[in-house]
């Protein structure tokens, strides 16, 4: 099998949406998109531009306009590239566009409708329906996974913690390229389990509400199929190729003027642009190819794709556009991308034998379980057959499984029926002394218990033997119920359809082409009037061009500029919204609470983030534990800092600065000494000193009964 190792570049194809109800209810305002479908060309027209000035024209592998189907557009761009994922090769969706043109619906579309279902549901379709249709010596393993990018964070939305478990890690092979670790990957026999999956991940996806569209994803979503088929080779030996499917639904470019997000949504637009603006980072630096680094490591969602823009992959991208004349910076902005896009080479290639190929693995497990498996029925057939001396062939597994099953437990049953036999002579012998009866049967009772374990390890073997091929698609077999020779004709023909549409439309594009450089050649003057009239046309024509590139040059700055204001604007709210948290911080958080957080913060090199670190360190949170605190001079226990500052500033230190006297009612102790004054009055009572002093402040002082001396 040969590797293609020749250079293809990345197919665009653009799709306009219908006007939304909301834009036909501000009134007719006008188309700006027209598209010519027979020569893939995009026609845009500037709503705010005199009519002297040319509109733009820009030219892409296909175009699909408000009126295109679903199945359309799947036959003709993307049935090709599924085909290349099956054969083998790494292959690439993604839609690209402004927010509310219509890229989920591209890639989901309404799932229980035929014909409004998008390219991921076709897909599940053509690679299940290829697998049964395929020959009966392939083997073939299908695995799905499903991520999403938020807030540049990768987080696992078949994981059921994904929304309390921290974000996955990117990690680079050199065999595999990018990859996510710990991403989870389910195993999917079928196209009611595959859409399962994606179900699954659909409902854990991050949504919102904006201006412009009601369900507007907050972040970047990655299905990725893994297709490993089992093939025997020229050399007898089974070869394995692994195709790798990234369906990929990109979150939409936003202005926040224009969507009106605050808050949270704030931070997912930035987030958002950020990564958009990496990949058109990208996008421009592999079309330019005059630079020798391309920054893929600026974005999480570059790094994934890093194969799919200029690496091993063949990659369909779509633009999504709106036709509203009040996008018409963003329209164009989109249209320039897909433009730059076009000229960006990719070097796609057969990935044979690799070596993480789980398929291979599973035929191991398979061999093994199925030797074991023969292994006991030839052993239940020895014991059957002692005398017959005829050698046990192998036999083919497809279908034996109940065989051996059957088998065993007729051979089951015959062992038991035979102990008892033997156990009933053994209890009427009587020239058998008691003790050795007694042994004899224990043996009996042994060789019946090996038997049923023996019996119920082969039940646990054959189990695991059909779970573990129930994972495995052989070629042939029904997956789903196969269509009959009419509809396979009809999807023959309709595919045939598709790929003339296609090859008509690059052949018009060609031709255009030529028309232009070869038209000067062709003229033949009879005449210097002539002569002069056909270099003023060609004259008006260069200045048409001429004028045209200084509006181009025009449109860019303007665009540029536009970008700096929302920038500008998005940083000033962001600014804005840190300023008022700092507030919060200096007025109602202690500076030693703050200074505690500011020294556990440490800056994440390869994550580009900032990190808190453990109050203990890892290493030694199993070693070491935290200190006791010491307890205070003269007490026997730990004291905290409150009750130290409450011991020294004295009792009731809470009403001191609010000024408040506290009097407490203290009884005059009763007096049992004998009065030796002859003089002094029984009826007197104590006096009360209420006068303050300096030292204590507000404090009142007893005084004892006084006493009269002659």
């Amino acid at each position: 099998m040969s590797k293609n190792k020749s250079s293809e570049s990345v197919k665009v194809v653009v799709r306009c949406r219908p006007p939304s109800r909301k834009e036909e209810s501000n009134g007719p305002a006008g188309t700006i998109v027209q598209m010519d479908l027979r020569l893939g060309q995009v026609i845009l027209k500037n709503p705010r531009a005199p009519p002297s000035e040319p509109q733009k024209t820009f030219t892409f592998d296909a175009v699909y306009d408000a009126n295109s189907k679903q199945r359309d557009l799947y036959d003709e761009s993307v049935r090709p590239l599924i085909d290349s994922v099956l054969a083998g090769f790494n292959g690439t969706i993604f839609a690209y566009g402004q927010t509310g043109t219509g890229k989920t619906y591209t890639m989901q579309g309404a799932w229980l409708d035929p014909e409004k279902r998008g390219v991921i549901p076709n897909a599940f379709d053509h690679i299940f329906t290829h697998i049964s249709r395929s020959q009966s010596d392939k083997q073939y393993l299908v695995r799905a996974s499903y991520l999403e990018i938020y807030l540049e964070e990768i987080r696992d939305l078949l994981d059921p913690n994904h929304g309390i478990a921290r974000g996955l890690e990117l990690r680079e092979s050199p065999d595999t390229g990018v990859y996510v670790q710990d991403l989870t990957s389910c195993v999917c026999k079928s196209i009611k389990e595959i859409e399962e999956v994606m179900n699954v991940g659909n409902q854990a996806r991050a949504v919102g509400a904006t201006d412009m569209n009601e369900h507007s994803s907050r972040s970047h979503a990655l299905f990725l199929i893994t297709v490993e088929c089992s093939q025997p080779g020229p050399d007898g030996r089974k070869h394995i190729r692994v195709g790798r499917l990234n369906l990929v639904d990109l979150a939409g470019s936003e202005r926040q003027t224009k969507t009106g997000v605050q808050g949270e949504r704030l931070k997912e637009a930035a987030k958002i642009n950020l990564s958009l603006s990496a990949l058109g980072n990208v996008i421009s630096a592999l079309a330019d190819g005059r630079s020798g680094h391309v920054p893929y490591r600026d974005s999480k969602l570059t790094r994934l794709l890093q194969d799919s823009l200029g690496g091993n992959a063949k990659t369909v991208m779509v633009a999504t556009l709106g036709p509203a004349s009040l996008h018409y910076d963003e329209t164009l902005t989109t249209l320039r991308y897909a433009n730059r896009a076009k000229n960006i080479q990719n070097q796609p290639r057969v990935n044979e034998d690799p070596k993480d190929a789980l398929l291979r693995e599973f035929q191991m497990e398979i061999a093994r379980l199925r030797a074991q498996l023969n292994h006991r029925k030839w052993r239940s057939k020895q014991k059957k057959e002692p005398v017959d001396g005829e050698g046990w062939e192998r036999d083919e597994m497809d279908g034996e499984e109940d065989e051996v099953e059957k088998e065993a437990e007729e051979y089951v049953k015959l062992e038991e029926q035979r102990l008892e036999r033997e156990k009933e002579a053994i209890r009427d012998d009587q020239y058998l002394l008691a003790e050795e009866k007694q042994r004899l049967l224990g043996e009996k009772e042994k060789m019946m218990g090996d038997l049923r374990m023996e019996q119920q390890a082969a039940e646990q073997l054959t189990a695991k033997y059909k779970a573990m091929e129930s994972k495995l698609l052989v070629g042939g077999k029904n997956i789903i119920d196969h269509t009959n020779e009419q509809q396979k004709i009809l999807e023959m023909k309709r595919q045939e359809i598709a790929e003339q549409t296609r090859s008509e439309r690059e052949m018009q594009q060609r031709m255009m082409v030529q028309d232009e450089e070869t038209l000067e050649l062709r003229d033949t003057f009879t005449s210097l009037q002539q002569e002069v009239e056909a270099k003023t046309k060609k004259l008006k024509k260069l200045y048409n061009k001429l004028q045209t590139i200084k509006g181009e040059i025009k449109d860019v700055n303007d665009e540029h500029v536009r970008n700096r204001q929302e920038l500008e604007q998005t940083q000033n709210e962001l600014t804005r919204e840190l300023k008022f948290k700092y507030l919060i911080i200096e007025n109602f958080i202690p500076p030693e609470e703050k200074n505690k957080i500011m020294n556990r913060l440490t800056f994440d090199q390869e994550e580009d983030q900032w990190k808190y670190q453990p109050l203990v360190p890892a290493e030694s949170k199993s070693s070491q534990m935290k200190k006791r605190p010491t307890s205070a001079v003269g007490y026997k226990r730990p004291i905290s800092q409150y009750a130290r500052v409450a011991i020294a500033m004295g009792a009731h230190s809470r009403y001191r600065a609010e000024n408040i006297m506290f009097l407490e009612l203290d009884v005059t102790p009763p007096n049992t000494s004998l009065d030796r004054s002859a003089g002094a009055d029984p009826n007197q009572s104590p006096s009360l000193d209420n006068s303050p002093t300096k030292e204590k402040g507000v404090r009142k002082s007893r005084s004892c009964p006084s006493s009269v001396s002659n």
